[in-house]
């Protein structure tokens, strides 16, 4: 170990100039070195793609990294070139046909070390064909929460890479993430097909970003506080907005004060998101407005403010998208502008879904066939655009009623019917849109909590926090009301918990056994209430005099470690 650990830092010092690794980076690339499956989960800006960046000097074969968005792969391709690294390429939907074959002639010359593509990429047989002749040496998929939290709706393709991976021979499995709680880090393994995987995950906690909420009842009124906030924080900084329309207006406010922004949105051309991306990265513009696509994986260490002009979809994608602040470890803040109201945009697009209608499509016409069928083909004859059609088979693969074969193509699972297969697939969609309307409660309960952000945002995540923070509106609120009368001596402190009182019978971690929700996980504890992930039911917010009065919970497996 001792020896790998030393490869390791001569390797990073040598093509990075990194003088030393982080404990949990070094305990990650020990992993991946010995060839095991490895999930990684740390903050943004704590060195997650060193993971798979410096095992790659030393494995024998090329390193394929899924990344999602072009921009991204452009941003991470530009960051190894800065370095004494070897050659990155990748092959995606912008490059021409010459660029495309001689980024596949690079890596098959031995040229390139890491190849980067896009998961709609590596839904091609030909695409795999090639890759499998190369022999990877190491299969990363970036951004790993997609996985779980886009997969039905954002991009289907991710959850169709175990099947990639297997016909690439099965290469070990790094999966990369900032934002995982605890459940979502179990679907992230279950979905890739991960074996046995190692899980790696850093603390969470980034205690230079003031987290603040500010309530309104009028939505007039919460637009105006934006633009004024916008305008007033240091810059510069991101605005994440609902739709594309408000980017463009919150953009045009902004700039007739004079402040230099602009709007960034799946809409625009390539060409206009890529000059925004690259005007904030060089410091050009003072403010960006965006949807929830712009700032995935950028690498901008100055970023001061992430102000939410809108109620995002989960504290998974909140917890994502504030990270992209301070990272360079100076003082931020992020500040949810939360209309209780604003939380039915949310729902509507968590309940969205293949409905019954395209499912049985799908299940009758390979009820039909009752032969193996590719993907392409498949969506020729079903008329369905390939995300509703890849959301569809999804689905119908959960919920067991169909399965894929090694070389890729689609089949009915034998004995089961197009009409239970529908059955059973339209369930399992409405177990996701159950899940995923809790999520959005979520964030209303973190919105709406009396006690430390900190604390319930990190509690999310299955980390314990020790109230008080100092840095969050709640915990600076109760501070000013200390200054002007000081509380007992015995008082509980700011975010409700007393020091030395019994230990909690549902701790934090540990699995739990509802008689009508089911099983689930214990994921944090305030005050006197317990917030539970149920495998089925999703996030319950229960009261603890209530669990135990009526003998509501009962404990099955106590927290790891």
């Amino acid at each position: 170990m001792a020896d790998t650990a030393g490869r390791l830092r001569e390797a990073a010092g040598t093509a990075f100039g990194w003088d030393e690794l982080r404990p949990a980076q070094l305990r990650a690339m020990h992993e991946v070195m010995a060839g095991r499956d490895t999930l990684v989960v740390m903050p943004t800006g704590a060195g997650k793609s060193a993971v798979y960046q410096v095992p790659a000097l030393l494995l024998d074969g090329p390193t394929v990294v899924v990344s999602p968005l072009l921009a991204l792969q452009r941003d991470q391709i530009a960051g190894l070139l800065e370095h004494r690294a070897p050659q990155a390429v990748a092959v995606n939907s912008a490059q021409s046909a010459k660029e495309t074959e001689e980024a596949w002639q690079a890596v098959r010359a031995g040229d390139a070390e890491y190849l980067f593509l896009s998961p709609e990429q590596l839904a091609k047989d030909e695409v795999l064909e090639r890759l499998s002749r190369l022999s990877p040496a190491l299969f990363v998929v970036d951004e790993a929460q997609c996985v779980s939290a886009w997969g039905h709706d954002f991009r289907p393709d991710y959850l169709r890479l175990a099947q990639a991976v297997r016909r690439l021979g099965r290469p070990p499995l790094l999966a990369l993430t900032a934002t995982a709680a605890p459940a979502v880090r179990q679907e992230i393994v279950d979905r890739l097909g991960m074996q046995e995987p190692a899980v790696v995950v850093a603390g969470f906690d980034r205690p230079n970003i003031a987290l603040h909420v500010v309530r309104f009842q009028d939505d007039d009124d919460k637009r105006r506080a934006v633009v004024e906030r916008a305008a007033g924080e240091p810059k510069p900084g991101i605005v994440y907005a609902a739709t594309r329309k408000d980017t463009e207006r919150y953009a045009e406010k902004l700039a007739g004060l004079g402040l230099t922004a602009a709007a960034y949105h799946a809409g625009l051309r390539s060409g206009e998101r890529s000059r925004v991306h690259d005007a904030f990265l060089d410091g050009t513009l003072d403010v960006v407005v965006a949807t929830s696509a712009f700032g995935m994986g950028i690498d901008k260490e100055d970023v001061r403010f992430v102000l939410h002009a809108a109620v995002p979809g989960s504290l998974d994608a909140y917890y994502q998208e504030i990270g992209r602040a301070g990272r360079d470890g100076e003082p931020a803040v992020a500040v949810l502008h939360y209309r209780p109201e604003d939380t039915g945009m949310q729902n509507f697009f968590a309940a969205r879904t293949p409905g019954r209608e395209t499912l049985g499509k799908v299940a009758r016409r390979l009820d039909e066939r009752q032969e193996p069928v590719e993907l392409d083909a498949l969506r020729d004859e079903t008329g369905l655009s390939r995300n509703r059609l890849t959301a569809a088979v999804n689905l119908l693969e959960e919920a067991g009623a169909a399965d894929t074969d090694d070389p890729g193509a689609l089949r009915p699972a034998p004995g089961v019917s197009a009409d239970e297969a529908v059955a059973r697939a339209d369930e399992a969609a409405q177990t996701h849109r159950r899940l995923e309307r809790t999520r959005v409660e979520m964030v209303r309960a973190y919105a709406e909590t009396t006690g430390c952000r900190r604390r319930f945002l990190l509690g999310y995540f299955g980390e314990p926090y020790e109230a008080p923070c100092g840095n969050c509106d709640v915990c600076e609120g109760a501070a000013s009301d200390a200054f002007d009368a000081a509380p007992a001596a015995d008082a509980p402190e700011a975010g409700g918990t007393e020091r030395g009182r019994a230990p909690s019978p549902f701790p934090t971690g540990a699995r739990v056994r509802h008689p009508e929700w089911g099983d689930g996980t214990v994921l944090s504890e305030e005050d006197d209430r317990i917030t539970v992930l149920f495998d089925t039911m999703g996030y319950r917010t229960l009261s603890l005099a209530t669990v135990e009065d009526r003998d509501l919970l009962s404990v099955l497996e106590p927290p790891p470690g």
